[in-house]
């Protein structure tokens, strides 16, 4: 059914004067209200994100009074007031109280009571992204503390300063100061750790793991997660420690520690238990849903939702939990269900009071009716439901004064006008939202509103109003680059939803032709009929270099892409902490002119190239392709390549993304005498190798013809050729089949011969073979001896997920987030001597699509200039050929991504199909 303009405008009328404020991703899943201390009666903190399972909640919590002076009961009672406005999330009406509160401890002159109650008004503050009345109330409190003017005890003094100082780190961090915080966390801790306080010292180490992990430094936060961990483990049953247990545990899966989390927090519901603490039950099953989740235990996921709904005696957790459990029926196609479940949340929520967590429970709600709207025929739930719940969210945040919540409800209604077609309203609604965003200084969520924005403009024709605002939502999310990831619960879950497509639908628009349709079909009139109509002919002519765009587009899009590569990575390692410090252009300009860049994108209709050649504008060509045809022959491709009798097959297949890749440029690359290929591979084709490209004219697999190299991105690399050196090598390896952490690791027969041909190649080497080859044995031969080569020849494994990405020592799985802390040892400029690190034996996760993903992971943690590495495992000869080949033309001074070519011809002469020859690829630095 459809709604006209005049309608929904009639109807929303008075929800409209909008004034916003920051909001994170929209969340994958809505979560618990106050996962922290609060249990105690002290105060929680909401953190960046707007979910309310509050990751970083711990250092604010709401402090509770001293031991009362006669006379001042009352005023008590006005903090006790303002506690439970605030548990309520009316935090407008908590800052009223407070402040009245203040005011008469300083009538009364009871100077420890005021600062205190002003850290509580600053927590507040907070709430509602007023940075500088929190940041006003913090430092009265502060100077009341420290003036020594107070009556009390020392003691009782340095716990509230203590306290107050944990509240102005959240608010430094909130604000994106993560070194600040640290130091001013620091201070705390010091206090702490003075006046024997365990509990509040544990809070402030898992808050300073928040900012070690907003800063990129990992192994600092895992440190102090691990030290924190230990402590939970050695107090008694408690609430405290179930809390604790609970908030550890959600970080752990913001960090990206899965199997870490759902053990801590499977701990943390073993101490609810115990303590029998139905509150804390139902929060740390809801928490292990949400990490199940996470892992794609989907069965698990809704078990622990199912009974955290079940047992919770708080109405907004029960409605929370059926609310995630809802999101999940949905995700898995059970229709049905999600209807009838539907129903049951509506009711619940009709009868929730006004609260910022109820804003968000009926907005969430909306988003899970539309996507449920979206998949049934009949109409219930109806737009004009759907839309209703929007409403009632804005009309409550405006009562609450919550300009933050406002804003989110606002710009989400608009997304339901752009999803019903009506793009004037939608993009009324939406600058709106965009407008208030901005006026508070809130990134965080502006972006989301500028993408939005730009969707509507798109579909209205307006390319140029549509570019420009997608790349205001690109730079926005760019300078949020560290805030994102680190201090997003929710945005790691839904990057491909909510924060890669804003990098492609920008590339899309800015490589589109001037004469492609900008027309939009309505939500309601798309069915499979109209998507049909996506799919273009695969025949499609390819335009020649010289008709791409024009350069200042092509620039911005090959920016774009390369920082969408940086964006894949900084959420595949759960952490910003790459440093791009590389200019793109005087790659090739300067330090190779004998190399040649490609950029291949897949997008929904087409495949496009950007080729940047020396000293010369950039080049576009593109091939009109639906992305499922492009992924099935790449997936069909990656298959015939494991099959040793599936030559022919390779070759057709490969010819097809020849055709592609490289055909249109091919006149281009030999008149600019190119030797070396460099690809930025996008998406599934990381998976597989370029070198066996086929040309079907000159009857040549790719790598008879170029070098071949790839990296994540030319910002990345360290563009130095290998120094002119004696070689030397630590190679290391594992030859017997070994059971480890419950995976059974099949024999390498051929490891002892492969190290010993590299000895052979490379006689100043050392050797670290099966029992010998642990990470210990490693990083002492590391510290003792600067190495140019590092060779692993061990089985291995790249995948998507970090978790799942290692290598195999003899007695342990080393990750890939580990893997900087194996190789980083001793003195930093010995460090930088390793040029190369080779993993002879590892293979991409089989069923992953991203998995090569983990390949570009483990070749940046490991910090070395080049990676060398296989997409699956040969247990052959040939690899111990391969790798002689490799080392021989090295010492001879060829430059890697050469050497690399001469070892796989060499095999290439004695066996053609590429199974053998095919699976090594180099990461990084080519020279």
């Amino acid at each position: 059914m459809r709604y006209s303009n005049h309608f929904f405008l009639a109807l929303f009328t008075a929800f409209l004067c909008i004034a916003l404020s920051p909001v994170l991703a929209k969340p994958p899943a809505v979560y618990s209200p106050m996962q922290n201390l609060a249990e105690q009666g002290e105060w929680g903190k909401q953190g960046s994100s707007e979910s309310t399972e509050l990751i970083n909640a711990e250092s604010s919590t709401f402090y509770s009074l001293l031991p009362q002076k006669s006379g001042s009961s009352q005023t008590a009672s006005l903090v006790e007031q303002g506690k439970i406005l605030y548990d309520k999330g009316q935090f407008t009406e908590a800052i009223k109280v407070l402040q009245q509160a203040a005011a008469e401890f300083k009538t009364s002159k009871d100077g420890l009571q005021e600062a205190m109650t002003l850290s509580n008004l600053s927590l507040a503050y907070q709430q509602l992204g007023l940075w500088a009345e929190a940041e006003e109330a913090i430092a009265q409190s502060l100077q009341l503390l420290q003036s020594g003017e107070n009556t009390g005890s020392s003691g009782e003094r340095s716990q509230l300063i203590a306290q107050a100082l944990d509240v102005q780190g959240q608010l430094q961090l909130s604000q994106g100061q993560a070194e600040a915080a640290l130091t001013t966390w620091q201070k705390a801790a010091n206090i702490y750790q003075q006046i024997g306080d365990k509990a509040r010292l544990t809070r402030n180490q898992i808050n300073s793991a928040q900012a070690w992990q907003a800063l990129g430094l990992y192994l600092q936060a895992n440190k102090t997660l691990n030290e924190v961990q230990q402590t939970l483990t050695t107090l008694p049953d408690s609430l405290v420690v179930a809390t604790g247990l609970r908030s550890l545990g959600n970080i752990r899966r913001v960090v990206g520690d899965l199997s870490v989390s759902r053990l801590v927090l499977g701990k943390s519901l073993a101490v609810a238990k115990r303590v029998q603490s139905p509150k804390a039950i139902a929060e740390a099953q809801l928490s292990l849903g949400n990490t199940a989740r996470a892992q794609q235990d989907t069965e698990a996921a809704l078990q622990y939702y199912q009974e955290a709904a079940a047992v919770s005696v708080s109405s907004i957790t029960r409605i929370q939990a059926r609310l995630n459990l809802l999101s999940l029926l949905l995700e898995k196609n059970q229709d049905q269900d999600a209807l009838a479940l539907s129903s049951q949340i509506q009711t619940a929520i009709s009868n929730l009071p006004p609260s910022r967590t109820s804003v968000y429970t009926r907005i969430k709600f909306a988003e899970n009716l539309t996507q449920l709207k979206e998949k049934i025929s009949i109409d219930t739930p109806s737009w004009l439901n759907i839309a209703q719940q929007f409403s009632t969210a804005i009309e409550q945040a405006q009562n609450l004064q919550d300009r933050r919540a406002e804003s989110y409800a606002t710009g989400s209604l608009g997304e339901l006008y752009e999803k019903t077609g009506q793009f004037s309203d939608a993009q009324e609604l939406t600058e709106k939202a965009l407008f208030t965003a901005q006026s508070i200084n809130a990134s965080d969520i502006a972006y989301q509103w500028q993408w939005q924005l730009g969707r509507i403009l798109k579909k209205k024709g307006d390319i140029k109003g549509a570019i420009a605002s997608y790349n205001v939502a690109y730079k926005t999310l760019q300078s949020l680059r560290g805030d994102l990831v680190a201090l997003n619960p929710d945005v790691q879950f839904s990057f491909r939803e909510n924060i890669e497509p804003v990098y492609r639908e920008l590339v899309e628009l800015l490589l589109r032709s001037p004469q492609s349709s900008s027309a939009s079909v309505p939500f309601e009139k798309l069915d499979q009929g109209n998507a049909s109509l996506l799919k273009a002919n695969v025949n499609a002519s390819l335009r020649s270099p010289q008709e791409g765009s024009n350069q200042d587009n092509l620039k911005l899009a090959r920016d774009v892409i390369e920082s969408l590569q940086l964006a894949e990575l900084d959420n595949f390692f759960r952490s910003a902490c790459l440093n791009p410090t590389q200019e793109l252009d005087p790659v090739v300009d300067k330090k190779d002119q004998r190399a040649a860049v490609i950029y291949p994108i897949i997008l929904p209709d087409r495949l496009d190239v950007i080729l940047k050649l020396p000293n010369q504008d950039l080049r576009h060509y593109k091939t009109v392709i639906a992305q499922n045809d492009v992924e099935n022959i790449i997936a069909e491709l990656r298959k015939n390549l494991l099959n040793v009798t599936a030559t022919a097959r390779v070759r057709q297949q490969s010819q097809q993304i020849y055709d592609w890749l490289i055909r249109p440029a091919q006149t281009e690359l030999v008149k600019s005498g190119i030797k070396t290929l460099v690809f930025v591979l996008d998406g599934e084709l990381r998976n597989i190798p370029m070198a066996v490209l086929y040309d079907k004219q000159q009857k040549q697999y790719l790598v008879e013809k170029y070098a071949i190299a790839l990296t994540p991105g030319l910002q990345l690399l360290d563009p130095k050729p290998l120094r002119q050196v004696q070689l030397n090598a630590l190679t290391a390896g594992v030859s017997e089949k070994r059971p480890v952490e419950g995976k059974e690791f099949p024999e390498l027969e051929n490891v002892p011969r492969e190290l010993k041909e590299i000895k052979s190649e490379v006689p100043k080497s050392e050797e670290l073979l099966n029992q010998e080859f642990t990470q210990t044995n490693l990083q002492n031969k590391l510290q003792k001896v600067s190495f140019s080569v590092v060779h692993l020849a061990t089985h291995g494994e790249f995948s998507s997920d970090a978790e799942k990405t290692f290598i195999l020592t003899w007695d342990k799985l080393v990750k890939v987030k580990e893997f900087d802390n194996l190789l980083r040892v001793g003195d930093k400029n010995r460090f930088s001597g390793i040029e190369l690190l080779v993993l002879s034996a590892c293979q991409t996760a089989e069923g992953d699509k991203r998995a090569a993903l983990g390949l570009a992971g483990i070749a940046i943690r490991a910090g070395v200039r080049s990676t060398l590495a296989t997409l699956w495992s040969i247990d052959d000869r040939s690899t111990a050929d391969v790798m002689s080949e490799f080392y021989g033309k090295l010492k001879a001074g060829t430059n890697k991504a050469e050497a690399l070519q001469s070892a796989q011809l060499a095999v290439f002469a004695k066996e053609k199909a590429p199974y053998f020859w095919a699976p090594y690829v180099l990461v990084g630095n080519w020279l």
